[in-house]
């Protein structure tokens, strides 16, 4: 057994955050590790005869029987999504113990935990939307002082046409885009490190070249190399996660359909639009999830393989696809493979 048996709970929890950053989760992933686990943790100290400080709480304390009692009271006032949370976080966290030979098993699954609820998709509403907010994007404004619309429509394209997450959106790069004309697909580094394959149709490339044509024009073309991120800010510069919702949220305010995007959805909004889509035209549940790359259906459904030529019928089938023609200027969407 590791010497490290008898500490603290708290140094242990930092530990496994420390160890658990390199996988480049997003802050907010952390901090929410850190306050299910040390909440939890402080439960359990509170419950101690006597009392113990966070500090003191000695993780061979954490008995089955008494992460029970703490679960039981931090369940008590909590939602059940939040309780589901706090379990999978505690479970990773001895899990990652267990493998440094810390603690000799993972007690958690002697801990009920409530079922974890399906998340409601939360697609932007009314009937038109998508189209009233690519075509308001491809606009010049005036009012903006550094006006970019073929930036602006790329991404907002990507996010409705192929269902990319905001992580996604900000890994690729310009050889994410490859295949030939009639073929081209992006490969997207998805969530859990799961890669994924998407089909891009004719539109949508014709959108995704002129975005990097207008590039070249702006910075010079060896801004747009093949391991360049494909989406950039107005300097040039690699767009970043707080750019990147500014951005989607500035095209919201442009459009007029603030109202219209669901409380908290923001980008995700997007990606919840090209599901519903996909679906309301047709496409079927396991050629969804191939394409939103999730890791499997629903808990009471078995995981289709979807073959390349359904997953490019799926995708064709988003009429999204449709608000995208006409609104190039002319010369500008032809097809080619993208630099």
């Amino acid at each position: 057994m590791h010497d490290k048996q008898d500490e603290s709970v708290e140094r242990l929890i930092e530990e496994f955050l420390t160890a658990r950053a390199t996988r480049k989760p997003s802050p907010h992933t952390l901090e929410a590790y850190r306050r299910d686990l040390r909440t939890v943790a402080a439960l359990v100290a509170a419950d101690a005869t006597p009392p113990l400080p966070l500090d003191a709480l000695m993780i061979d304390a954490l008995s089955p029987r008494v992460l029970r009692a703490a679960f039981a009271r931090f369940a008590a006032v909590r939602a059940a999504s939040s309780v589901h949370r706090a379990w999978s976080s505690w479970n990773s966290f001895f899990t990652f113990l267990v493998a440094e030979s810390v603690v000799a098993g993972n007690p958690m699954p002697a801990v009920d935990r409530p079922r974890a609820p399906l998340p409601r998709p939360k697609p932007l509403r009314g009937e038109d939307t998508p189209e009233e907010l690519l075509a308001s994007v491809a606009r010049e404004d005036e009012r903006q002082r550094d006006p970019w619309p073929e930036r602006d429509l790329a991404v907002l394209a990507l996010a409705l046409c192929a269902g990319l997450r905001l992580s996604e959106l900000l890994a690729l790069r310009v050889s994410s885009l490859s295949g030939r004309p009639g073929e081209r697909r992006v490969d997207v580094a998805g969530k859990g490190g799961r890669p994924r394959v998407v089909p891009v149709e004719p539109e949508l490339d014709a959108v995704l070249l002129a975005y990097l044509d207008s590039r070249g024009r702006r910075f010079g073309s060896r801004t747009v190399r093949p391991e360049s991120p494909l989406l950039v800010d107005r300097r040039g510069e690699p767009l970043r996660r707080g750019g990147l919702q500014y951005l989607v949220d500035s095209c919201y305010r442009r459009a007029g359909i603030v109202d219209r995007v669901p409380a908290g959805a923001r980008l995700h909004a997007l990606r919840h639009t090209f599901a519903t889509r996909l679906a309301e035209d047709g496409a079927s549940a396991a050629e969804i999830m191939r394409l939103l790359g999730h890791a499997s259906l629903a808990s009471s459904q078995t995981y289709i393989e979807v073959t390349a030529g359904q997953q490019r019928a799926a995708v064709r089938s988003n009429r999204t696809h449709r608000a995208l023609v006409g609104l190039l200027p002319a010369g500008r969407d032809r097809g080619g493979p993208a630099g």
